[in-house]
């Protein structure tokens, strides 16, 4: 699994990662290289001597750019290219040790989770098909009762009649075993309702308030009263299709080595884990004393040993943070990067600005990407029997509103499309399953129809919009 991930990481090139990118993001070019160039380098340190290794720190980056210009969707495509365990996390969420919040470490004990929830599902894939095996045969024994062998006393010769007719019996049970098993394969049992045992471990809710700390407390207590009160199964009655993926499920759990699981993990947190720290700005200097800002600075202060390098207590053991890579992200319209701790400024070497999307980058983020808007909508509404097809110039003109409902408003980037694409389509998602047309086609004039009149009132573009 770790030489997989190596070898993904060797054969993307960072020109071929920014191509990547390029499927799912319009433009920010800039952006895109500086990952990618992350990227590709831990793959590079794998490849340096081991004593020089440990001492390669990553190069974290510092992403400054309004609302909806694409950097949580480049992080988050970043993390999924590179197979590595993501989280998106905004900075505000934490306080201060001292104050009432969630204190920083909880992050890395969320990413630990995440890594041991990705390693144990891939575990459980390569062990699906002898897994898949055992349900079956699980199943059949459900379906197919063994009898009970009853005891005989008997002389010599009565032995051997017994034995002969045990013999035969156990031909014709195979015989229907076999026949059972082919039924299953073919499908032909899928409907049928059998009883099946699952575990039911009903452990209490516990909530802890605690100014730190909190979520591993938790765990702890969890964990605790999960062993006083002991596992309880219950009865259920399925049908038999269902019935092979439950009991396929718990002969995966059963094969794959837990201990072997969470090592794993936390190998892969420690080398390939990323974390996107959103809205870093909103913790950065402030000039208020007290009230909600009093916390900012402390929580800088609580972030930098993270960043730097440090180990993380979980519940599956120690997490070093010395080569997770960070990807900070913020507007920083009130204030700037240099308002930040001196210290953590410097664990950030990386700064890229993202600029805010024109009328064109949006006619493009309509089209072009493999997820674009107007592919997810045609592909909603073909489950209809509808064909949606939308001509050039209402593109243009969806583009457009979007754009001045920017300028008139708070700008909030691509996610504009959104709203202006929900209003556009409402009437047709509503009416979509009753209409006999089944094709329709939106022109300039439709969006404009729909969209105009909102536009002109300003009052209410600003609720719709």
């Amino acid at each position: 699994m770790e030489k997989m991930r190596n070898h993904i990481m060797k054969v993307l090139k960072p020109r071929e990662i920014v191509g990547e990118l390029d499927k799912y993001i319009i433009g920010q070019d800039q952006a895109k290289r500086s990952v990618a160039i992350a990227l590709r380098n831990r793959w590079r340190r794998q490849q340096v001597s081991p004593d020089l290794r440990d001492e390669i720190a990553p190069k974290n980056i510092i992403m400054i750019g309004p609302t909806g210009v694409g950097k949580t969707e480049i992080a988050r495509r970043l993390a999924k290219l590179a197979k590595s365990p993501f989280l998106k996390i905004e900075a505000t969420k934490f306080t201060e040790i001292g104050y009432v919040g969630r204190d920083v470490e909880s992050m890395i004990r969320d990413l630990t989770e995440l890594a041991v929830n990705m390693t144990k599902k891939e575990e459980q894939e390569e062990v699906k098909e002898k897994a898949r095996e055992l349900a079956e045969e699980r199943l059949l024994d459900i379906l197919l009762p063994k009898k009970k062998e009853e005891p005989h006393e008997a002389d010599e010769g009565d032995r051997e009649k017994v034995l002969e007719v045990v013999r035969t019996d156990k031909v014709e049970s195979n015989s229907t075993r076999d026949k059972l098993r082919r039924m299953l394969r073919d499908g032909k049992m899928d409907n049928r309702y059998v009883e099946l045992e699952t575990a039911n471990r009903n452990v209490p809710m516990v909530e802890i308030f605690s100014s730190s700390g909190i979520e591993e407390m938790e765990f702890n207590v969890k964990e605790v009263f999960g062993n006083i009160f002991p596992g309880k199964t219950k009865r259920r009655r399925v049908k038999v299709l269902e019935a092979r993926e439950i009991l396929a499920q718990e002969e995966s759990q059963k094969l794959i080595d837990i201990d072997k699981v969470i090592e794993t993990a936390v190998r892969i947190t420690e080398q390939n884990g990323i974390i996107f720290l959103d809205e870093l700005d909103k913790v950065a200097g402030s000039d208020s004393g007290h009230g909600p800002d009093v916390s900012r600075e402390g929580v800088q202060r609580d972030l930098l040993p993270i960043v730097e390098g440090s180990t993380v207590i979980t519940k599956y053991g120690m997490v070093k943070t010395d080569h997770i890579l960070f990807i900070a992200a913020g507007a920083f319209n009130v204030s700037k990067p240099s308002d930040l701790l001196p210290e953590l400024q410097g664990r950030f070497p990386i700064r890229v600005e993202l600029y805010s999307l024109s009328q064109e980058d949006f006619i493009r983020i309509l089209t072009e990407p493999k997820n674009a808007l107007i592919t997810q909508y045609k592909a909603l509404l073909d489950t209809e029997g509808l064909d949606l097809r939308f001509d050039e110039s209402a593109i243009k003109e969806i583009a457009s509103i979007a754009s001045r409902v920017n300028e008139i408003m708070e700008n909030i980037g691509a996610r504009r499309l959104y709203t202006v694409m929900e209003k556009l389509l409402d009437e047709i998602s509503f009416d979509a399953p009753d209409m006999e047309t089944k094709t329709f086609i939106i022109d300039k004039k439709y969006v404009t129809e729909k969209l105009e009149d909102i536009m002109e009132d300003e009052n209410l573009s600003r609720y719709i919009l």
